[in-house]
């Protein structure tokens, strides 16, 4: 059984963040070098304002990181901005582009509400990567990065091909902070090829629900 207060959660404590899941993105990052000084970053799903967090410490004075969450994130950090907002808004990216035209790295740590229907809860999942993909297509620079959270299931190939088609790099990788059972893992995407890119709507089958 899952306990809240495990190692990384006190971790998290000690070290003034914001959240366990803090220690992902940062592991991650030291894998795969996501966030480099000087980028500009996008962070969907921001709220608490862990990744921010940490997202902010990695670029440094001369970058900038903007976060997207339907939750206040309360917190200030350097060069960050908050957007409180839906990502399925039609003029999210509007609001975004006012603040920072191209982004060099978007990071995504939605998770949709959790049903306790596997099928459903990994439908869901997929349709918020797959919004995050199309946004990404707008505001993501050539060759630029891209990380997602995704809940494993029957239609991770499926996405894993689109997004292949879209970067040069495609790679599942789950940090070591991720709890062992859990069903959610992320995508590693570097190199957007930045082409025209149109996500059709994924109707949720009668199976699934």
């Amino acid at each position: 059984m899952y306990q809240k207060k495990d190692g990384h959660y006190r971790m998290a404590k000690k070290e003034g963040y914001k959240s366990r899941a803090s220690f992902k993105l940062i592991q991650l990052n030291n894998k795969f070098n996501l966030i480099k000084k000087g980028y500009n970053v996008l962070d969907f799903g921001a709220a608490p304002g862990g990744w921010m967090q940490i997202a902010s410490a990695l670029v440094g004075d001369t970058g900038l990181v903007v976060g997207i969450d339907l939750k206040i994130v309360k917190d200030k950090f350097p060069n960050s901005y908050f957007i409180q907002g839906d990502i399925f808004e039609n003029d999210i990216s509007k609001k975004i582009i006012k603040i920072q035209g191209e982004y060099n790295t978007v990071i995504s740590d939605l998770a949709p509400k959790i049903s306790g229907i596997r099928s459903l809860d990994h439908q869901k999942s997929i349709e918020l990567n797959y919004r995050v993909l199309e946004l990404s297509s707008i505001l993501l620079q050539y060759k630029g990065n891209l990380l997602m959270k995704i809940f494993q299931g029957e239609f991770t190939k499926e996405l894993i091909d689109n997004l292949k088609n879209e970067f040069y790099y495609v790679k599942i990788s789950k940090p070591e902070s991720s709890r062992p059972a859990s069903r959610e893992t992320y995508v590693i995407c570097k190199g957007f090829k930045k082409r025209k890119l149109k996500i059709e709507d994924i109707e949720l089958s009668e199976e699934s629900a």
